[in-house]
């Protein structure tokens, strides 16, 4: 992941970032072109459009793939498939690529050539796709009025249908949001939902300017900085609401309890979405993590402790439900496990260039002070899920429950390019520490809900008696990626669930609530 995620997967942050950016070469081969007027239209100037801007931009990505890109790529087929995705913007423009020659054509007809550079000169392939561009926004209207932005966008899209599904183009807009989900932003804490009235707050995020300020779930914003909230997108709103940290945002609340219109004055701060929560369940504390960004290890480590303060020797064990977890960022999913980790190996990662073999391994106590754990998982617990679901269940220090996992064990990194757009690219395949690769295999749980006709009752005594439908050395086995009959066969014994049965919650709470049968559960194979 720089920043890895089914959007999501995992991504490296930047304080684990691995990978320093490679130098890149400047200098471009000349470029021949031939014009064929007959197909040209008079009289446009490309007031927008800067070659030279989008040739830093173009070749920046290009090199980004070749430098790291988990399988090796040359320029001309990035560039041949990124000028194809042209047609996006205007299916009439195509181009040909044969002795050594990029030929443009519209509507069928050719209107020019180029000489193509050397395989290897990336800055080259670069400087020609912007210029391919600009002769064809002389020839095609749509070309012609489409701002930079969309010309970027249809170029990388068209790139990246080489890669694999899950490396990615953002534009700028784009990923100014990821790097917010990622990073954090400035705002004032709360989750909200537009509606016909205004903006409904839906939950007050802890330890926020809407906490401090005393807004409530349920409030109705009518006003922001004294202009009407009703009518406004969800992102006007967004937009509105955040804004630099110490800057003040003011707000009029509707509240169905108070029959006068609220005001407040927030002064906005650095906000990272949260992405854990607890509960008590009876003696045994709950967690829920939604997704791993900066915040999620630390908040975690904070919800634990919290756990253990409040129950004191009463606490019986933890269930960490990571249903639904897309993922997120691979030095969160490193740290999380090793909260409940004292050492050994958490994950590995392979790939192409020589920095993705990285090895990480666990370098701290047990916070849960090796009190019984369980884990949540099912077919939407993806890539950083992953990586601790597996951790945990090699390391024998948790029962794994629910259905088999996603399966989506790649990581991506997140470089940025020269307009501020990002290429998300995979670079390495993640393994568990007993050596098995989780791509498209996932995560097999010791105890198996998906389709589970009895209730939680019935599959705990069925556990009690040994009978599981997960075949215990099956959890670890290593299957070849291009094996799919093996892949399928082992995904079989636990088919995806997406949703969260309570009866994962069930049995995961009197599995906790009996030492002996948790014990039993968590007994490695025989």
């Amino acid at each position: 992941m720089n920043q890895t995620s089914p959007e999501s997967g995992l991504s490296i942050s930047p304080s684990r970032r691995v990978m320093a950016r490679l130098p890149r070469r400047v200098l471009g081969l000349p470029l021949a072109f031939l014009l064929f007027g007959c197909a040209l239209q008079d009289g446009y100037a490309s007031r927008d459009y800067d070659v030279e801007r989008a040739s830093r931009i173009f070749r920046t990505g290009y090199q980004d793939v070749v430098d790291v890109y988990i399988e090796d790529f040359r320029a001309p087929e990035l560039a041949l498939a990124g000028l194809d995705g042209l047609s996006n913007l205007d299916p009439a423009v195509s181009v040909f690529y044969g002795d050594h020659l990029v030929t443009l054509k519209i509507e069928g007809e050719a209107t020019g050539r180029f000489d193509a550079p050397h395989p290897d000169d990336t800055d080259g392939w670069g400087r020609l796709t912007a210029n391919v561009i600009e002769e064809f926004r002389h020839g095609s209207e749509p070309l012609g009025v489409a701002e930079p932005e969309a010309v970027y966008k249809a170029v990388f899209s068209g790139m990246i249908t080489e890669l694999d599904s899950f490396s990615r183009y953002a534009g700028r807009e784009r990923a100014r949001e990821n790097r917010a989900s990622r990073d954090g932003f400035g705002g004032i804490g709360v989750r909200i939902r537009v509606v016909d009235e205004g903006v409904k707050v839906l939950s007050v995020m802890e330890d926020t300017p809407a906490e401090a300020a005393g807004l409530e779930d349920q409030d109705l914003i009518t006003e922001i900085n004294g202009q009407s909230a009703v009518g406004l997108s969800q992102d006007q709103v967004v937009q509105r609401l955040r804004g630099p940290v110490r800057t003040t945002v003011l707000l009029t609340v509707a509240r169905p309890s108070v029959p006068a219109r609220l005001t407040f004055s927030l002064t906005r701060a650095h906000i990272v979405p949260q992405t854990v929560s607890y509960r008590a369940e009876g003696n045994i504390g709950y967690l829920r993590v939604s997704g791993f960004n900066q915040s999620t290890a630390q908040t975690l480590r904070e919800k634990i402790l919290e756990a253990r303060r409040q129950q004191g020797k009463n606490l019986e064990g933890f269930i960490l439900d990571l249903r639904g977890n897309p993922g997120g960022l691979l030095d969160q999913a490193v740290s999380v496990s090793d909260l409940f980790i004292a050492h050994g190996r958490i994950v590995s990662t392979h790939g192409r260039h020589p920095d993705s073999h990285q090895f990480f391994d666990a370098r701290k106590d047990d916070l849960a002070t090796g009190l019984p754990l369980a884990i949540l998982v099912n077919g939407n617990s993806a890539s950083a899920s992953e990586i601790v679901a597996a951790a945990l269940q090699d390391a024998g220090r948790g029962v794994l429950i629910g259905s088999n996992s996603f399966g989506k064990g790649t990581v991506q990194t997140v470089l940025r390019l020269p307009n501020e757009g990002e290429l998300t690219l995979t670079w390495a395949r993640f393994h568990a520490p007993s050596g098995y690769a989780l791509q498209d295999r996932g995560v097999l749980p010791d105890i198996c809900t998906s389709g589970e006709s009895s209730d939680a009752t019935g599959l705990l005594e069925r556990v009690r008696r040994g009978d599981l439908r997960v075949d215990r050395a099956a959890r670890s086995r290593s299957i070849a990626m291009d094996d799919q009959a093996g892949l399928s066969a082992l995904r079989a014994q636990c088919p995806v669930s997406e949703n969260n049965p309570e009866i994962d919650l069930q049995v995961a709470l009197g599995l906790l609530g009996d030492v002996t049968l948790y014990a039993q559960a968590l007994a490695p194979p025989a």
